[in-house]
């Protein structure tokens, strides 16, 4: 067999030896970074779970001892911006409906009549507070796969957007707004600042006067 034969016979094997050692070498690095944009693949993730607590009611109403214990609850939940408090009030009578209303305006809290849906059925004379709390994270942040710096196809870092989101997702008051954000008014609440607006919507604009002319000297 002629060397140059040797050689062509012995490429097939370079190249499976070259193919072999580059996929060794990618799955050392491991990891490489394949986001070419600037969209942020680590993006928070919004979680809501529902705490439930059954109160037993009479025709004349909720018993202190109830009342005592929702109280409990209530301070226990630790409950703050953010948390939606409902009950099912489908079983009970009106006195325990009133009730229920004065609790709520005692604990400083606003409880609505549409409770979301939760398992198990109520028993007559049982209503359901249900207390639902979101809350945000920005999940596999940080991220530390990518073994090596080698970046060939210059994307984007794989940990890309973990810090903004992850501060984001930590200081938001209501986790929820990251979905549907907060509906305006149109309004200015500062008392001071409408009557700067109107002061500034009202006045007349400068140069709505007579224009002179001034001739000047030959």
């Amino acid at each position: 067999m002629s060397r140059f034969q040797a050689n062509r016979a012995s490429r097939p094997a370079i190249a499976a030896l070259l193919v072999g050692a580059a996929a060794t070498l990618s799955g050392c690095l491991g990891g490489i970074p394949t986001n070419r944009s600037l969209y942020s693949e680590n993006q928070p993730v919004v979680t809501r779970t529902n705490y439930v607590f059954d109160v037993m009611t009479s025709p004349s109403g909720v018993p202190v001892s109830e009342q005592q214990r929702l109280a409990g609850w209530f301070e226990a939940m630790d409950l703050g911006y953010g948390d939606k408090v409902a009950v099912d009030l489908s079983g009970v009578g009106m006195a325990a409906r009133d009730d229920f209303a004065i609790l709520a305006d005692r604990q400083g809290i606003m409880m609505s009549d549409v409770a979301p849906v939760t398992e198990g059925a109520l028993a007559p004379g049982v209503a359901r507070v249900v207390v639902t709390r979101a809350t945000a994270t920005v999940p596999n942040c940080p991220n530390w796969d990518s073994k090596s710096d080698a970046n060939p196809h210059n994307a984007t870092s794989k940990g890309f957007g973990c810090a903004i989101n992850g501060n984001l997702a930590a200081m938001v008051a209501d986790p929820e707004d990251l979905l549907r954000g907060q509906k305006g008014s149109g309004e200015t609440v500062v008392m001071t600042s409408n009557r700067a607006i109107d002061i500034y919507r009202n006045k007349e604009p400068t140069g709505a006067g007579e224009l002179k002319v001034v001739k000047s000297d030959e």
